[in-house]
C-alpha cells in the first residue's frame, strides 16, 4: 500500500470545470499530487449523446489509468451521470462522482424542501439529482433547470465579463419565483460564475458546489484504503492535460488555482477505446 499511497489522483472532465473541484483538493489535500485531465477540444459535453459521452469519457479514465493513478474523480457531472456505474463496476481502484456528494449536502442545507439545480442539458435529462435526492428524502421538491450557454462562458474565460451577467440574470428567471432556499451548482464549471449566481439568485438561497462536496468524499476513501500520500516538505508535481489550447487552460488554472506554476500539456484522445 505505501507504493499505491505515493501515486496520484486523477481528475478528468470535458474542460476547465473540474479545476473548481482541484481548488478544494489543494485545499484539504495538500500532500496529494493530482493528474488532471480536461477534453476542452469536444467541450461541452452536455448537448452530446449518452453514448458518446460515455466514450470520450472511458478514453480520458484509460489516459490516466495508463499513468498509474490510485483513484478516480469524475469531475464533470454530465460524465458522472451517465458513466460513473459502468467505469466504477470496471476500474479496481476507487471511483468517485460528483453528483451524490453534492446531492446529499444539498438535503443538509435545505429548511423548506425545496431545492433547485442548474446543469448541462444532459445532467438535467437523466435527472440524476433528482433521483439521488428523492432516494433519500421522497418529499423535497426539486426544481431542474438547464444552462446550456453557461459553460462556453467560462471555456472562453468571459466568466467575470458583463456579458456573464446579462447571461446568467436571463437563464435563471424561471427559478425566480419557486421559493427555493437551496440551489446546487450541478456541473463543475458553474462555481467560476458563484457571484454573479448568488447575486441573481438573492442572499436567501444557499448555493451547494458539488465539486467541493465530493473532496470530502475522495478524504474518506484515502483514509477507508489507507493510501493516502504521506506528509512530505515536498510540494507535490502535478500534472495537467488538456486537448485543446493549453494557453487558455493555463490562464484559467492560474486564475483559478493557488499554484505559482502550471504547466499544461496538450494530448489527442480518440485512439483509446473503451474496456
Amino acid at each position: 500500500m505505501k507504493e499505491m499511497a505515493t501515486r496520484a489522483i486523477g481528475f478528468i472532465d470535458s474542460g476547465v470545470g473540474g479545476l473548481t473541484v482541484v481548488k478544494e483538493a489543494l485545499k484539504q489535500l495538500p500532500n496529494e499530487k493530482i493528474m488532471y485531465l480536461g477534453d476542452t477540444a469536444r467541450c461541452p459535453y452536455g448537448p452530446r449523446p449518452v453514448e458518446q459521452v460515455v466514450q470520450f469519457t472511458w478514453e480520458m479514465t484509460n489516459f490516466l489509468v495508463k499513468k498509474n493513478i490510485k483513484m478516480l474523480v469524475i469531475a464533470c457531472n454530465t460524465a458522472t451521470a451517465v458513466a460513473l456505474d459502468e467505469i466504477k463496476a470496471a476500474l479496481d481502484i476507487p471511483v468517485v462522482g460528483v453528483i451524490l456528494p453534492g446531492s446529499r449536502a444539498s438535503l443538509k442545507q435545505t429548511k423548506n424542501n425545496r431545492i433547485g439545480m442548474i446543469g448541462t442539458i444532459g445532467t438535467v435529462n437523466s435527472h440524476s439529482y433528482l433521483n439521488a435526492i428523492k432516494n433519500k428524502s421522497p418529499q423535497t421538491e426539486v426544481i431542474e433547470l438547464a444552462c446550456p450557454k453557461f459553460v462556453p462562458l467560462v471555456e472562453s474565460k468571459s466568466y467575470q465579463t458583463s456579458l456573464a451577467k446579462k447571461v446568467v440574470a436571463e437563464t435563471l428567471q424561471p427559478l425566480i419565483n419557486q421559493k427555493i432556499d437551496t440551489l446546487i451548482l450541478g456541473c463543475t464549471h458553474y462555481p467560476l460564475l458563484r457571484p454573479i449566481v448568488q447575486n441573481v439568485i438573492g442572499d436567501n438561497v444557499t448555493l451547494v458546489d458539488s465539486g467541493a462536496e465530493t473532496i470530502s468524499d475522495v478524504s474518506m476513501l484515502l483514509d477507508y484504503f489507507d493510501i493516502q500520500a504521506p506528509v512530505s516538505n515536498e510540494t507535490p508535481q502535478h500534472e495537467f492535460y488538456t486537448t485543446a489550447s493549453t494557453k487558455m487552460f493555463e490562464e484559467i488554472a492560474m486564475d483559478w488555482l493557488p499554484l505559482s506554476d502550471i504547466h499544461v500539456q496538450k494530448i489527442s484522445l480518440g485512439e483509446e477505446k473503451r474496456n
